[in-house]
């Protein structure tokens, strides 16, 4: 099988191996267990050094077909990308009819690029993972909406399965609800978290982005330690909003209380997790947040906005706490919660349970369905 993967995720080449972000690489590693030849079409950068979110394919001989970044957030920038849309398509094009199984990541505008390319090719097996928000009622980017009516267009796309989070009403066929995995049954264990009268753990874990609302975090804590709770907050990520984050941290005198770590490894957020009880993601939009799915593995509490799948992963607050996104009251269902031990444990068992089923056995078993269905 010649298998082609259509992406916006930037790439590095180094020592012979071909870099991407990390969480999406191990994912699609899984894909390429069960492929003859491999075909990517996506952006290769040289000015960006390689960090500790990339991993390589575990693949040999990558046909890589690289394209320009192009975007269209300034006017200038919108006009430079216009000239670049016909050699992307191009190269789109023939890499999809040069293959078997075509493969495209959403959202992104190598994805919308990509959606249209395949309309011309009616009769060649399709899957694409929207990582977005799928919920039809949320505010989007025109571009995204438009990718969206594509993929559920069953006249436009054919012979097509469209890999969403959560279930949603009124979906075509092509839809199909899904989800993401990051442990394996090997790693199922019990894990006993520290009493909550000495220390109370948070995390966030994620970009350090105005998206990610990290500050509504931040400010969680100040009340709670307002309210004399013994909690502290570890940050692990990087972003553009780094220095304001940490800038406001100062200027509140909290800096005993929240630690910045960067981006860090795999094992060491595993590791941070175990030890965690909380962990906080005030989200303004997410596909499958998979530091709310990695903590919940672990025993974790998540503490969570109601966007996308978000509520059903929590089961409407029985598996966590679904943020109103106003202070008070946020900070009131924390207390709570930490008031009564035996609930915490209840809720962080049930987190535990729902979380453990979804490992990279099970992701792969569905990954092989849709190769040889």
């Amino acid at each position: 099988m010649k298998f082609l993967i259509i992406t916006h995720v930037d790439h590095i080449e180094k020592a012979n191996n071909l870099y991407g972000y990390a969480p999406y690489v191990r994912e699609m590693n899984i894909w390429l267990k069960y492929i003859d030849e491999l075909i990517i079409v996506a952006p290769l950068s040289s000015k960006r050094n390689l960090t500790e979110v990339d991993t390589f394919y575990n693949f040999q001989n990558i046909d890589f077909r690289e394209i320009p970044s192009f975007n269209f957030k300034k006017l200038s920038d919108a006009l430079i990308s216009l000239l670049k849309l016909p050699i992307i398509f191009w190269k789109i094009f023939w890499a999809m009819k040069e293959s078997d199984h075509i493969h495209l990541r959403c959202p992104g505008n190598v994805g919308l690029i990509g959606c249209l390319a395949q309309i011309f090719f009616p009769k060649k097996i399709k899957t694409a993972k929207y990582a977005g928000n799928w919920d039809p009622r949320s505010k989007q980017p025109f571009s995204y909406r438009l990718q969206k009516w594509i993929l559920n267009n069953t006249f436009l796309t054919r012979n097509m399965q469209v890999l969403v989070y959560g279930d949603w009403e009124k979906q075509s066929k092509n839809i199909k609800s899904f989800f993401t995995a990051t442990y394996s049954d090997s790693e199922k264990e019990i894990i006993t978290k520290t009493g909550l009268k000495s220390s109370i753990d948070f995390m966030f874990v994620g970009s350090l982005v105005s998206g990610k609302n990290p500050l509504y975090a931040i400010k969680l804590i100040e009340k709670l330690l307002e309210k004399e709770r013994k909690v502290i907050l570890n940050i692990y990520g990087e972003g553009s909003e780094k220095e304001n984050l940490q800038n406001y941290v100062q200027q509140n005198h909290l800096q005993d209380f929240i630690v910045f770590h960067g981006n860090e490894s795999k094992e060491t957020i595993k590791d941070a997790y175990q030890k965690s009880h909380f962990v906080i993601l005030p989200s303004k939009s997410e596909g499958w947040p998979k530091a709310i799915a990695e903590a919940m593995f672990w025993g974790c509490i998540p503490v969570a906005s109601k966007v996308s799948c978000v509520p059903s992963m929590l089961d409407f607050g029985n598996r966590g706490i679904l943020l109103e996104m106003d202070l008070n009251q946020d900070v009131k269902q924390i207390e709570n919660l930490i008031a009564v031990e035996n609930n915490y444990k209840s809720k962080s068992t049930l987190s535990q349970d729902w979380s453990q089923y979804y490992t990279l056995e099970l992701f792969e078993s569905e990954i092989k369905k849709l190769l040889f269905k």
